[in-house]
């Protein structure tokens, strides 16, 4: 599938917790197949309700009569930290991820950082089209796999 979608976009809720951790673990499933995403189920849980607390996270929902959520982002605006953003299979390359990118930099406006598996080239190049740049490289401290740290700051900064 390519092209725009009607979706909207709203706040995230609590009620939202079982829709984004199933869509969590269908997307990232999907992006590394060889891992069982499903057995770090209650590691992620855990992870996800710490991150609820800290973190302003914003729900892409499809156009439908179901609203389901398609997608979400996750920013720290204290730390600037970009922890997830998740946009389901299905509907990759449909604007959703840019327009989550859009709302994050709406919420942290004087820059983002992340971190990113260094052999995922499909989120590398999503984000240097959004205007990341590669600061750094690092081990993910949960699964020990290379990591590029990634910066973005407006042209103002």
């Amino acid at each position: 599938m390519s092209g725009a979608l009607p979706f909207s976009m709203r706040a995230y809720a609590a009620a939202d917790e079982d829709a984004a951790i199933a869509l969590w673990l269908a997307t990232w499933q999907q992006t590394y197949p060889q891992f069982d995403f499903a057995a770090r189920l209650s590691w992620w849980r855990e992870h996800w309700r710490k991150l609820t607390q800290a973190a302003k996270i914003v729900v892409a929902a499809d156009g439908g009569a179901a609203k389901s959520m398609i997608g979400f982002v996750t920013v720290e605006p204290a730390t600037h930290y970009l922890d997830q953003l998740v946009v389901a299979p299905e509907f990759w390359g449909r604007s959703v991820g840019a327009a989550l990118m859009d709302e994050a930099k709406r919420l942290s406006p004087h820059g983002i950082d992340l971190d990113v598996n260094t052999d995922n080239a499909r989120a590398i190049s999503f984000y240097r089209k959004c205007g990341f740049i590669v600061t750094g490289d690092g081990v993910n401290q949960f699964s020990g796999r290379p990591i590029h740290h990634m910066r973005w700051r407006p042209a103002s900064w």
